[in-house]
């Protein structure tokens, strides 16, 4: 069974989802993949796993790095979870890029390397925004691109964490 609550933040409204132990789902509201992993059934309910990612996300939207992350559990492949597991080591306020989320890849995989659309692929379907910290993300050329919640929201989040946003830019259109 799938448990859901919502969340007002100051950059639009959020669904969360659990599965009743552990945070299965957390979307802001109408972005690409919303609820995606989220079962048909589900029931509106204040559960503590719910409690403590509503405190999580007071303090994030506070400008402060929360210091704890509420137990996950994240549906995907095994190579996408490898992907979620390089982007929770990506510090508050920090960046990486698609390519060396590859590079990190290839690395655990023993490959010589991954390609950074792949990378991207699996960023882009993380159920788990802001606490799987996708908007961390970014080109190598610094640009922002490939956020479900959008570019805009993506650059209010990096500059909520004080990151360093000035060499960011819109990907150049072809």
């Amino acid at each position: 069974m799938n448990y859901i609550t919502h969340y007002r933040s100051p950059f639009g409204g959020i669904t969360l989802a659990c599965d009743g132990e552990a945070l299965t789902g957390l979307w802001f509201d109408g972005q690409k993949y919303f609820g995606r992993t989220l079962e048909k059934d589900y029931v509106e309910r204040k559960l503590p796993i719910l409690e403590e990612t509503v405190s999580w996300l007071n303090q994030y939207f506070n400008g402060r790095d929360p210091g704890f992350s509420p137990k996950l559990n994240p549906h995907g492949t095994p190579f996408q979870k490898s992907v979620w597991d390089v982007l929770l080591s990506v510090p508050y306020g920090k960046i990486i890029t698609y390519g060396q989320i590859a590079e990190s890849i290839a690395s655990q995989m023993n490959l010589e390397r991954m390609s950074a659309q792949a990378v991207g692929g699996a960023v882009g379907r993380n159920p788990i925004s802001l606490i799987i910290p996708c908007h961390r993300v970014i080109g190598a050329d610094g640009s922002l691109t490939g956020y479900a919640g959008g570019i805009d929201r993506k650059l209010l989040l990096l500059q909520l964490e004080q990151a360093e946003t000035d060499r960011f830019h819109l990907p150049k259109v072809r």
